[in-house]
């Protein structure tokens, strides 16, 4: 399995997979909004997207990072917002090899941490999160507030 950090010039071997995962929490495939989402966080370098290559070249698992701060620690943090990884690919070591990544690049840009979390539901995920070294946050409730 190759990570490579994507460029503007990958976005259409990322954006498939990004419209999966947006799928898979509720929201429209939509092919064409998210090539462009991505295109824009690439063209603006507001976040770091990885792609995960099979042997035979094809692109099967991505991820979307966002470099952050964390203002107690006084230090930089990376957010992993989004990972997703075909269901063909699944159980190949396309995960790991993106989280494995993630972690170094962020190790290598001073990060202290990478955040990130997912559904309730999403038990598969979970277990891939602690057998990586993921900690369940135990202090804090995560709150959100939609706004108009």
């Amino acid at each position: 399995m190759k990570v490579l950090r994507a460029q503007l010039s990958d976005v259409s071997q990322a954006a498939p997979l990004f419209a999966a995962y947006r799928e898979f929490y509720g929201e429209p495939y939509d092919l064409d909004v998210s090539a462009s989402f991505l295109a824009s966080r690439l063209a603006r370098d507001e976040s770091i997207v990885l792609i995960a290559q099979d042997d035979a070249g094809q692109t099967v698992g991505f991820s979307q990072i966002y470099p952050a701060f964390s203002s107690t620690r006084l230090a930089p943090i990376w957010i992993l917002n989004d990972l997703f990884v075909s269901e063909a690919a699944r159980g190949t070591g396309a995960v790991d090899a993106l989280l494995d990544t993630a972690a170094t690049l962020a190790v290598e840009a001073g990060a202290i941490a990478i955040e990130l979390s997912t559904a309730h539901t999403n038990l598969r995920a979970q277990a891939v999160y602690d057998r990586s070294g993921y900690e369940a946050d135990t202090v804090y409730k995560h709150y959100e507030k939609p706004l108009p």
